[in-house]
């Protein structure tokens, strides 16, 4: 179903570029990205070069595009799971953001691949949704407590308290209208969470926990308790 208002014309052309999107990530479940090709995908659906061509004008653009579909459909999961764990408090929302990541994660090694190993182009443009992700454990972070905002002992002297231009200001404005009462040392914790998630899951994915433990689940959980019990000792 075409969004409404959209001519026949509109509606075939996002049904087509839908169409080249499903069958590249279908590629890319099977092959390096670099391997992916506008023109294979063109015979695959039975067009001509030059007609895949006129919907993406060059294979940087279609990942681009997939990526951002993918930042956006990650976030979209993530958010829903802490809704479904809110109830419970920051800390079972935390926990429920974590492990739906990691499940996504080594459920679409691939999707992972892509959006956390890809340089998009010459200016490694972010998508927007790749924000939402570390923005919403800075929402549940500054909900959690507002003790965050005096200096951290662990930085030594040379570091001052956190502030919003220790932060890009793209994403700092984000954050500020999406969650108003987290703190710039709230956000700042968040990004230690959220690096500390990818971490461990990059690891896991890329094969390189496996010699080192059987249970990468178990080392997950224990590290995101860790810093559920930091914050609930601030």
């Amino acid at each position: 179903m075409g969004i409404p208002g959209q001519s026949r014309r509109e509606r075939l052309r996002a049904a087509t570029t839908a169409q080249i999107k499903a069958i590249a990530l279908d590629h890319l479940a099977s092959e390096d990205s670099n391997a992916l090709s506008l023109r294979a995908i063109a015979r695959e659906m039975g067009m001509t070069a030059g007609a895949i061509y006129s919907y993406f004008d060059t294979r940087e653009a279609l990942i681009r595009e997939l990526i951002a579909d993918l930042h956006t459909a990650l976030a979209d999961r993530l958010e829903t799971a802490c809704r479904s764990a809110s109830q419970d408090g920051p800390a079972a929302a935390i926990f429920a953001l974590g492990h739906s990541y990691r499940d996504w994660a080594i459920a679409n090694p691939q999707h992972f691949r892509l959006i956390h190993g890809h340089p998009t182009d010459e200016l490694r443009t972010v998508p927007e949704a790749a924000h939402r992700v570390p923005g919403l454990l800075a929402g549940l972070v500054g909900a959690w407590t507002g003790r965050l905002d005096v200096p951290e002992p662990e930085l030594g002297p040379a570091y001052h308290a956190y502030g919003w231009a220790d932060f890009e200001p793209e994403y700092a404005a984000l954050v500020h209208a999406a969650h108003p009462h987290a703190s710039p040392a709230a956000v700042a914790f968040a990004l230690r969470l959220w690096a500390r998630m990818h971490g461990l899951v990059s690891l896991e994915v890329y094969g390189h926990l496996s010699a080192q433990t059987r249970e990468p689940a178990k080392l997950f959980h224990a590290e995101i308790r860790h810093f559920t019990q930091v914050l609930g000792e601030c």
